[in-house]
């Protein structure tokens, strides 16, 4: 793992009654992201949060924020989703039909392009795109509940994209979600993403500060 691997605590395991005290959390941790899980409980199954909730967070912190879109039709949420404050949108090449078009309106909104895979989809299904993200996330478990344990073969995926990266002389940014936690930490140490995303393990750990320094 790199020394300047990111940390991105993700609010979806946060007490969502206490959003404000989640986010300080991340603050005082010394995380560097807050990552933003939408779901819209067709893509996946549950429902979560919209913008309004975002924009009620933007004011609490300078953090980045990262909003993972697992919604369909995506290309609806990017305005609302921009002016509540997102930093990075990240869409799924699964719920993207025109995945090009949706990247550019992204960066024309002045946000960071983003694109993820679930297990199932292989990073091939990306080479038409790479050129216009800025963040490539791959789901380590399949999305839609915190808490899963990790699938150890996506963390391939981190290995490929690297390659290629080197090879392109490209810059987007690799992150992990999913199953992120102490147990599979040599895991990722050995896949190096330059971003990973933790709910339920940085939510749970009784000393946040010590868990992102451990990762770190």
């Amino acid at each position: 793992m790199k020394k300047d691997a990111l940390i991105a605590p993700s609010i979806l395991s946060a007490d969502f009654s206490r959003m404000g005290e989640g986010i300080q959390a991340i603050d005082e941790s010394g995380a560097d992201w807050v990552h933003i899980d939408v779901m819209d409980g067709c893509f996946v199954p549950p429902i979560t949060f919209g913008h309004h909730m975002v924009s009620a967070i933007r004011p609490l912190t300078k953090r980045v924020f990262d909003v993972h879109l697992m919604v369909e039709n995506p290309d609806s949420q990017l305005d609302a989703f921009a002016g509540a404050g997102a930093d990075y949108i990240t869409v799924h090449q699964e719920a993207s039909v025109h995945l090009n078009r949706t990247l550019n309106r992204i960066r024309e909104l002045g946000c960071r392009p983003g694109v993820s895979i679930v297990p199932s989809t292989p990073v091939s299904f990306l080479s038409e795109v790479l050129p216009f993200v800025e963040l490539i996330l791959i789901m380590t478990v399949n999305p839609g509940f915190g808490g899963q344990k990790m699938i150890p073969s996506c963390l391939d995926k981190v290995r490929e994209l690297r390659r290629i990266r080197e090879e392109k002389g490209m810059e987007w940014l690799i992150s992990i979600d999913g199953g992120v936690n102490d147990s599979t930490l040599e895991m990722v140490r050995d896949a190096a993403p330059d971003v990973m995303v933790a709910g339920s393990a940085f939510f749970s750990a009784a000393d946040k500060g010590e868990f992102v320094r451990n990762f770190k």
